[in-house]
């Protein structure tokens, strides 16, 4: 069986975190040949980076804020200036909003999951879109949640932001069909990382609870992520792929 990913090239946001290390590192079990890891913090994917390097992957950091739209711009463009071109984007970079109520919220709390979750998120929908169109075969994959598709309490910015991430991908699979770039999302039950640390512990206990095959893992996702990446998904666009335990089912 062929590698997935051979000879592909892949831009990572996000890539410090639990999904996207996760994700660039079964994109090189998969044949990728060239990677950039993005992420706020550059030098927390520095170890990641030599990891890739040793299994023979081309790696280039870069240090991006995803809610700077000029800055996501440039780096698809050297991106693809760099390797040639861009196959794949996956926006995995994500923040959880505070675990409070609608009236107890700040109009912060709103705009700050807005601004990474989404916005971020058209940023390098754009950014792709400026640069490859009329590239054929290009893949971006979304990282949503189950939450845009269901309710949670205590957590109305999430949740709204990642129903707008899956509105946004069925908007930019329409518009770019056509110039070759395929737009999907991928939505994951809650898998317990870093960024779920401020929550009180019954609060996880719960949504753990909601879960009928209980919490995942990073690794759980890697394999949806790499079909959309992929030439195996070459004719689906628009489509949120659900990876939640059963979440969703009841």
């Amino acid at each position: 069986m062929s590698a997935k990913l051979e000879g592909k090239t892949a831009v990572v946001t996000g890539a410090a975190g639990a999904l996207g290390s996760a994700v660039a590192a079964h994109f090189a079990t998969e044949g990728i040949q060239a990677i950039v890891l993005a992420d706020v913090n550059l030098d927390a994917v520095d170890a990641l980076a030599e990891t890739l390097r040793e299994q023979g992957v081309e790696v280039a950091t870069e240090r991006l804020d995803v809610t700077d739209g000029d800055a996501f711009d440039a780096m698809i463009h050297g991106a693809a200036t760099r390797f040639g071109t861009v196959d794949t984007l996956v926006n995995t970079a994500g923040i959880v909003s505070p675990n409070a109520r609608i009236h107890n919220l700040t109009t912060m709390d709103w705009e700050r999951s807005m601004s990474v979750n989404l916005t971020g998120t058209f940023h390098g929908i754009r950014a792709v879109a400026r640069a490859l169109r009329k590239k054929a075969n290009v893949s971006i994959v979304n990282i949503a949640s189950v939450s845009g598709l269901t309710a949670w309490t205590y957590a109305a910015p999430y949740c709204a932001s990642k129903a707008g991430v899956i509105h946004l991908t069925r908007v930019a699979a329409l518009e770019y069909a056509k110039e070759g770039i395929r737009v999907n999302t991928v939505c994951p039950g809650t898998f317990p990382t870093a960024l779920h640390d401020t929550l009180p512990a019954e609060a996880l206990t719960a949504i753990e609870a909601r879960h009928p095959l209980g919490f995942g893992a990073p690794a759980d996702l890697t394999g949806a992520v790499t079909f959309l990446a992929s030439d195996e998904s070459r004719w689906v666009t628009g489509h949120s792929l659900v990876v939640d335990g059963g979440y969703s089912l009841p």
